[in-house]
């Protein structure tokens, strides 16, 4: 029983030393790039994603935003599934955004890159994540398990339920 136990757990360490290594031979920065068509005009859609106070309205993973500075650029903290400072670098409206994470505490880090064009009455939005993952465990996991395109993915689906 106690041998049984000592090699279960020899397994797991090894394992874990295994995914770890694995991590630290991958990248720390990444790019990532999904695109969606969406039936707003890119002038609504610019608006939407520059109005962070509402996107607990309609992010599904956001329950609060609180603004913290809009001068000299927008800066504000998302709560919900995580708690993540923001701010947005760039601003050229109603086709350009760029927004940073501004919390240099966390296991990752980076941009998103919203690119706005109009297209068949409505807007091709193209969102580029240019990503980094410092802790080589979550490299692996967000490698291998989640993928870099899942945050995109769940944000171009609550923004496309929320223009209809």
């Amino acid at each position: 029983m106690l041998r049984t136990l000592i090699l279960v757990l020899g397994v797991l360490v090894a394992l874990l030393l295994l995914l770890i290594a694995i991590g630290y031979a991958l990248p720390i920065g990444h790019v990532a790039t999904r695109e969606t068509r969406l039936g707003a005009p890119p002038e609504r859609v610019f608006e939407v994603l520059r109005e962070v106070e509402k996107f607990p309205a309609w992010r599904s993973d956001v329950k609060s935003v609180e603004v913290l500075a809009t001068t000299p650029a927008l800066r504000w903290r998302e709560r919900g599934d995580n708690d993540i400072t923001f701010e947005m670098e760039t601003v050229e409206a109603p086709r350009k955004i760029v927004t940073r994470i501004a919390d240099k505490t966390l296991a990752f880090g980076g941009s998103w890159t919203y690119e706005l064009s109009p297209q068949d009455g409505g807007t091709r939005l193209v969102i580029t994540e240019n990503g980094e993952v410092y802790n080589p465990l979550f490299r692996f996991m967000s490698r291998f398990v989640f993928g870099h395109t899942a945050t995109i993915e769940k944000y171009l689906d609550d923004l496309g339920r929320h223009l209809r």
